[in-house]
């Protein structure tokens, strides 16, 4: 039984009532602030009007051209009892891309944050341990040294030059037949 938007606009409203909202093709979202997450997802999955206890995926979006938060979060969410499901998306800014870890909400945030972080750069605190998930931890520009994410508009289109070993392509030199 799918739940009324009404109702979980309410439930929100019960920790912060300055949301926003967004639909597109008949699917909900709710944007809050890095600040209110927590206490969102805690009453998004132990309301029982709502029961989202199950988190699908995190991942993030890269509004590069965006003046003030260049980055989105995005919780996505699903309710057994109810089949039906909610995405939060949260702003972040480009200076200081973090925000804090819902690990302690649903465990299965562990390894779609770290994916997040490594592929956007943008840390959860509180994590219980932040690392690089398919890069090497040490995947840094070779000219400036700095940490470089894979997944951010502005990394080159054919990556970085010799950034990353490639394995040998006999294809390539006519060695296969």
């Amino acid at each position: 039984m799918a739940i009324p938007k009404e109702t979980i606009f309410e439930v929100v409203r019960n920790v912060y009532p300055d949301f926003d909202t967004y639909e597109h093709r008949n699917q909900l979202s709710i944007i809050v602030p890095k600040d209110k997450i927590i206490e969102v997802a805690k009453e998004l999955r132990d309301n029982p009007a709502t029961s989202f206890e199950l988190l699908i995926d995190v991942t993030a979006i890269d509004w590069l051209k965006k003046k003030s938060d260049r980055f989105e979060v995005v919780y996505i969410l699903y309710s057994v009892k109810n089949t039906e499901r909610l995405r939060i998306k949260v702003p972040v800014s480009e200076k200081k891309p973090s925000l804090p870890s819902v690990t302690t909400v649903w465990e299965a945030a562990n390894w779609y944050e770290r994916e997040t972080f490594d592929m956007y750069g943008i840390i959860f605190e509180g994590h219980p341990g932040l690392r690089r998930f398919y890069m090497p931890e040490d995947y840094v520009d070779p000219e400036s040294g700095e940490p470089i994410y894979p997944l951010r508009k502005d990394f080159p289109l054919m990556g970085i030059p010799d950034s990353l070993p490639l394995p040998p392509y006999p294809e390539k030199y006519g060695e296969l037949k």
